[in-house]
Formats: C-alpha cells, structure tokens, sequence
C-alpha cells in the first residue's frame, strides 16, 4: 500500500470517510492524476505537477484541501478559505455531507488547467 493511502486509512473518523470520498471524486473525475505523500500528507499531481493536498487538521475538526491558486479561483472565493496565505486556498469540510460535488470538482478542474503554468510564481 502506498504511504498516502495508509495515511488516509489511518485517520479516525469522520476524517477518513471525508478523505476517501475526496479521493474517490478527484480520481475518478480526472485524468494523470497521481496521489504521492508529501510533508506527511497525501497530494495529489497532475502531469507530475501539484494539484492539490489533503490534510486532516485533527485539532481544528475539519479537512483541509489545499490548492497552489495565487491568481485564479476568484470565481470560487466565497467556497474557499485563504486565512492570509497568498498562495494557497482552500476548500474546508467537517463532514461528507458537507461536500459540494460540484463546486469540489469544478475548482479541481479550473486548477488543473493552471497547474503547469507556474501560477503560483505571479
């Protein structure tokens, strides 16, 4: 089993239910999409390009899935969390139920498009 993969299993719940359900609807809805572990928490590429990572904040009660988007992603700003970093963004969940497929998938696409310009350099 790879290290992002047991790193998903390993959380409690209801971290783990949301962390699959992500994995599930990034994999399945794109294409070259590889998911590796880095800084202790899975990530997922694109054409060997960051798409985004996921990471349970245990102490904080939600998952965390972060997208390098300096420059793009405006259209989704009142979905997503920036807390005064300037270059990533993020879209927050406390549980399943609290996924918004649609959105979800719509900001993965849009960065997805952006991932191997270097946008995070602008």
């Amino acid at each position: 089993m790879k290290p992002a993969e047991e790193h998903i299993l390993k959380q409690p719940e209801p971290f783990k239910s949301i962390l699959l359900h992500l994995q599930l609807l990034i994999e399945n809805n794109c294409t070259d999409v590889e998911l590796k572990y880095k800084w202790k928490m899975p990530v997922y590429y694109v054409n060997g390009h960051q798409l985004c990572y996921l990471n349970a904040s245990h102490k904080k009660g939600f998952v965390d899935v972060g997208f390098w988007a300096k420059g793009i992603l405006q259209d989704f700003d009142e979905y997503l969390v920036s807390e005064g970093r300037t270059v990533v963004k993020s879209l927050r969940y406390t549980s399943v139920e609290d996924i918004d497929e649609e959105i979800f998938l719509q900001v993965v696409e849009e960065v997805a498009k952006y991932n191997h310009k270097g946008f995070w350099k602008k």
